[in-house]
């Protein structure tokens, strides 16, 4: 059974993610990435660890350490620290890996293990496979005795690093009011503070972490609060995290919310304007239509991977674009950074705002947003559901009634018995029409195949 999905192991903590798939994931995790190693370092390596602030952290840390530490290899918790954080800290400081306990946006039951390599990178299939290849035996791999047990330190300091990475090319903040909103996660502290430092006026929301707390209501993936917020207190610019700080979601001065296929359009287009043509950006295929238009038009060129942003890393090491990222808010500067990181992106925003002078509600514009509709259809077998003959004709006659304003995506949940359905264009009267023509179908074929009505949902 398959256990790391495409962004590390999830699970239902205390259930799904025990304790002791915890330890064995430290046992096998450090000893494959050991034997990458082998060679390369004299030292004793080091696997820096850092957790968001779910309820369970704390628990899966002290087990996920202990077999690191079993198997001869030391264990650096940086505590509570944001996902990117954890990449450049294993970077920086030239460990063997880097590794983050968190759900990233999932609710606080819920939580995570996801493994960097020592130049922060996350983990290619490849080696993936390995760690799951090696858990079953993970009790019985070459133990550490004696002088060889690996230590752990307890290192909250060593998020002054990671900070010291963000002011690098930091802009000047004075005079500008900012509302942050934290999601109650890894970073309620470092935000804040680092915007303070930069000369804002900081207004944080959901910045108090409980446990429980985390992407309650709030953050990226539920901006409504950040984007009252910053209207009404007359912000210059709203910025939500997730739980994990990799996504970051933004509100304008007028409390519009922008998502991160308009902050992808208000980087590219700043940096093409500085810049002679070449440049090329990945996107995935959820990402608005309107980005596409508005990138092309100004001489970039899109590249479209599949959703997730190991395939959006994966396109910008194929075609060495500048910039990729999805409407989540997970954006990657790869002549920067290795990872999404959401308070980068925040600083890559700002940088934009305080080199043109412009409001958030302008850099925005240039950017037109198609109406964009998602619908989900449950089904038994999504493959045959997907390759019937009256879904495929329902899918080409809604394609053809859109024309060149419009598109449809029809593709298989990754992680749920779900055909999902997206369409785009310029009236979202029609769209809604045409996708109810099309999850209508996916029942009836649904009913075709197994006997029984699908609900759509």
């Amino acid at each position: 059974m398959e256990i790391f999905g495409t962004d590390g192991v999830r699970g239902l903590a205390g259930v799904e993610l025990t304790p002791l798939l915890a330890y064995r994931l430290g046992r096998a995790g450090a000893h494959v990435l050991r034997q990458k190693t082998v060679g390369k370092t004299g030292a004793r390596p080091v696997i820096y660890v850092g957790r968001d602030t779910r309820l369970s952290g704390p628990m899966l840390e002290a087990a996920l350490c202990a077999g690191i530490c079993s198997v001869g290899v030391d264990a650096v918790c940086a505590g509570v620290v944001p996902t990117p954080g954890v990449a450049c800290l294993a970077r920086r400081r030239q460990g063997l890996a880097g590794v983050v306990i968190s759900a990233s946006h999932n609710p606080y039951q819920d939580n995570g293990i996801k493994f960097f390599d020592g130049a922060g990178h996350k983990l290619p299939d490849e080696w993936e496979a390995e760690i799951e290849a090696a858990l079953p035996e993970a009790d019985s791999l070459p133990a550490a005795a004696g002088q060889n047990i690996g230590r752990i330190e307890q290192r909250p300091e060593l998020v002054g690093i990671y900070r010291d990475f963000l002011t690098e090319r930091a802009p000047d903040l004075s005079g500008w009011k900012i509302v942050v909103d934290c999601a109650n996660g890894a970073a309620s502290h470092i935000a804040p503070e680092l915007f303070t430092a930069l000369g804002a006026r900081v207004e944080p929301i959901h910045c108090r972490p409980d446990g429980v707390n985390i992407n309650a209501g709030c953050g990226s993936t539920q901006p409504e609060a950040l984007a009252a917020a910053a209207r009404r207190l007359g912000a210059d610019a709203g910025l939500a995290f997730d739980g994990d700080a990799d996504r970051q979601i933004a509100a304008d001065e007028e409390g519009r919310i922008l998502d991160g296929d308009h902050i992808m359009a208000v980087c590219a287009l700043a940096r093409r304007r500085r810049s002679a043509a070449g440049d090329a950006v990945v996107v995935t295929v959820m990402s608005n239509i309107g980005l596409r238009r508005a990138l092309c038009a100004s001489g970039l060129t899109v590249h479209q991977t599949r959703v997730g942003d190991r395939y959006v890393m994966e396109g910008i090491a194929a075609t060495g674009a500048v910039m990729g990222g999805e409407q989540s808010g997970h954006i990657i500067f790869p002549r920067r950074h290795t990872t999404g990181d959401g308070i980068f992106t925040a600083l890559e925003l700002l940088r934009v705002m305080r080199q043109t002078g412009r409001p958030l509600s302008a850099l925005a514009a240039q950017m037109e947003r198609f109406p964009q509709i998602l619908l989900n259809a449950p089904v038994e077998n999504k493959e045959a559901v997907l390759n019937a003959p009256q879904v495929l004709a329902q899918i080409r006659a809604a394609e053809e009634y859109l024309g060149g304003e419009g598109r449809v995506l029809v593709r298989p949940s990754g992680t749920e018995a779900l055909v999902r359905v997206m369409l785009e264009g310029r009236d979202e009267k029609v769209l809604r029409r045409l996708g109810a023509g099309i999850i209508d179908v996916i029942a009836d074929a649904q009913a075709g195949i197994s006997g029984v009505k699908a609900v759509s949902a």
